[in-house]
């Protein structure tokens, strides 16, 4: 009886939308039907009888004409199959398991390695919803553009049902969601950067909420790409993209830009942040989240080692989080906070012994990694990694290359993408957290703020208050990275690292921000860092890396009422000698050009701010038009003291 109703349920909706039922391949349709019934029973032995989400799947796939439907269910005999079959057909390539034991590569398109901005769009009723940070696009029209490129994209292959979570399973952060896709890479970095299986089928229950995501690869024509997101629908739809930051539709897609919506809605926020502990000589473990844009040292800071003057005293690093922080008031008055991920989604290039030995560690083993170099022997290399480069290789482009190769204008040809990644558990990381989750969140003591600016920002400095740190994190800029979808060094101004990710309109973000403030009674200090000041030359001042500690213990130390500091214009920054620098080779000359602040360089900031904040109109929060004047009178004010 139920198979007959599934038949007459289909055999409708076809006649809806094709208005060609008379043609309708009627076999083919069975087909697709019968698998989908099949494979529904397994979702049955996988203990759920949720009709919303089963009627969802046979609704996507009549419009994608898939051959089968496979449920998902986070098994090591699945996974293993499905390796298998992906690399049979040269969706994915081995690499040598003796040396990266576990570990697949993965080539996109040419035309399909970073996010693409541009064509990302949130879908909301009212266009002032979404702008002017975001594309906007109607529900009908997003729907329609989007349904006709998906409408039949999946014949001749599998379409995969993927139920999974967003946070520990049960936990008050936590929400569940489930990708369609037709790409086992998909399935495969999903299976390592969320929770996947039949616990979120339980958790989900008969009736519960979850985010419907539907991805096709389609023939991943550029012109023929689209990331849609309709908040008001609680759906994501990602169609001729297979780079992973456009289809692991629980990360940006659900964890940013839909969460930030649901985050306004519930009260709590949604943010584009690393979490990470500070352990203490006493034992003591205190945490951080903090805001930087894509490719600009999240990972690094995240997995930091202490350098060996801190590391001799017993200071530690714990990893809770690289990328996105879940934020909500704790029982106890203060912010806390879950990374919602199980896994990392780095950028390659750059990582080494001296950058990042934690995540060399992670990336060891059962790990897929995604336009890197490979080798003719199963090896892989990048740019700026700790090995010398091969004699040849292929190229993240699939081309063959060698040392010196250039193109016809003399530019570096490279071997790996800029913007090539690794996809690792989180549970690899040597200095992964004991609470990473904990699922009632860790406390935050301090929000930190970060932009690479080679000339303006200081190396730290202190907001007077919440409502002036979030002015700090509202008008955050940045060069533009290989991750983001434009020119390389371009200048931005990305207001909270979430200029791409914030499902919304930004000025209510910034008044949810506002509004948070005011409701957390216990609330972390906020702070700005420039961990790429220059000079002359375009020579880092900063040592960075593990020597960032330094930094981070003066910002504990100011959240715990340890050290004074000295009021600016721009806040309160550290005096020459109440940073550590005990063992380190940076003069006193260079530290005054870390923590100083040109009047004349921020009155121009200024301007380019008041036409940062033009653009949100009436939507700007009063509070930050008062925090924008109250700079200009104090840099007015020190500019003629200076006189």
């Amino acid at each position: 009886m139920l198979f007959l109703i599934d038949i007459f349920f289909f055999m409708e909706y076809t006649i809806k939308v094709n208005k060609k039922s008379d043609t309708f391949c009627k076999l083919k349709f069975c087909k697709t039907l019968c698998s989908y019934h099949n494979t529904a029973r397994g979702a049955i032995n996988m203990k759920t009888n949720h009709k919303e989400l089963h009627n969802w799947i046979k609704e996507m796939a009549v419009m994608c004409q898939p051959d089968n439907v496979v449920w998902v269910d986070g098994s090591r005999e699945q996974k293993e199959s499905l390796e298998k079959e992906a690399l049979s057909t040269g969706e994915l390539m081995p690499l040598d398991q003796n040396k990266w034991p576990g570990c697949i590569y993965h080539r996109t398109a040419v035309n399909d390695v970073a996010r693409t901005e541009n064509l990302t769009y949130i879908c909301t009723k009212r266009k002032e919803d979404a702008l002017p940070n975001n594309n906007w696009m109607s529900p009908e029209e997003g729907y329609k553009k989007a349904g006709a490129i998906f409408k039949g994209s999946m014949k001749g292959r599998t379409m995969y049902v993927i139920p999974f979570s967003m946070g520990p399973i049960g936990s008050p952060f936590s929400k569940i969601g489930v990708e369609l896709t037709d790409s086992i890479y998909v399935v495969l970095n999903m299976l390592i950067m969320t929770r996947v299986g039949p616990e979120v089928l339980a958790e989900l229950g008969p009736d519960g909420e979850f985010t419907r995501g539907l991805h096709g690869k389609a023939d991943l024509d550029l012109e023929r790409r689209l990331i849609l997101h309709f908040p008001e629908d609680n759906t994501i739809w990602s169609v001729g993209s297979g780079y992973g930051g456009n289809v692991l539709l629980g990360k940006k897609c659900l964890a940013l830009r839909i969460a930030s919506w649901m985050a306004r809605n519930e009260g709590w926020l949604a943010e584009h942040m690393l979490i990470m502990g500070i352990e203490n000589p006493a034992g003591n473990v205190e945490y951080v989240a903090a805001a930087f844009p894509s490719a600009c040292g999240k990972t690094n800071l995240a997995m930091l080692v202490p350098p060996d003057f801190l590391k001799d005293q017993g200071y530690r690093v714990w990893t809770v989080g690289d990328d996105i922080a879940w934020l909500r008031i704790g029982d106890d008055g203060r912010l806390r906070a879950i990374n919602p991920e199980t896994g990392f989604f780095g950028v390659v290039p750059g990582t080494n012994a001296k950058s990042n030995p934690n995540a060399l560690e992670t990336i060891r083993k059962n790990t897929i990694f995604t336009n890197v170099l490979l080798t003719d022997d199963g090896d892989i290399w990048w740019e700026q990694g700790d090995d010398p480069p091969p004699p040849e290789g292929t190229a993240w482009d699939g081309t063959r290359w060698k040392p010196g190769l250039e193109d016809r204008n003399g530019n570096y040809i490279h071997g790996a993408h800029p913007n090539s990644r690794f996809t690792s558990p989180v549970t690899q990381c040597p200095s992964i957290s004991p609470e990473w989750d904990n699922p009632e969140g860790v406390p935050i003591s301090a929000l930190i703020f970060g932009g690479k600016r080679s000339k303006l920002a200081p190396l730290v400095y202190e907001s007077f208050s919440w409502q002036h740190g979030v002015f700090l994190g509202a008008t955050m800029a940045s060069e533009r990275t290989a991750a983001q979808y434009g020119k390389l060094g371009e200048v931005r101004r990305d207001p909270m690292a979430m200029l791409p990710f914030c499902g919304y309109n930004m000025g209510d973000y910034f008044s949810h921000w506002l509004k948070m403030g005011k409701r957390i009674k216990h609330p972390p200090r906020i702070f700005h860092v420039n961990w790429f000041r220059t000079d002359e030359n375009g020579n880092f001042l900063w040592p960075g890396f593990g020597e960032n500690l330094r930094v981070l213990k003066w910002i504990l130390d100011r959240t715990n009422g340890k050290k004074e500091a000295i009021k600016t214009p721009i806040g309160y920054l550290p005096s020459i000698n109440s940073l550590d620098l005990d063992g380190l080779d940076v003069t006193t000359a260079t530290m005054e050009r870390l923590v100083e602040v040109k009047i004349a360089d921020w009155e121009r900031e200024l301007q380019d701010i008041k036409k940062h904040f033009s653009q949100f109109g009436e939507k700007l929060p009063q509070e930050l038009r008062d925090e924008l004047h109250s700079l200009e009178r104090r840099l007015e004010k020190s500019r003629h003291a200076v006189g």
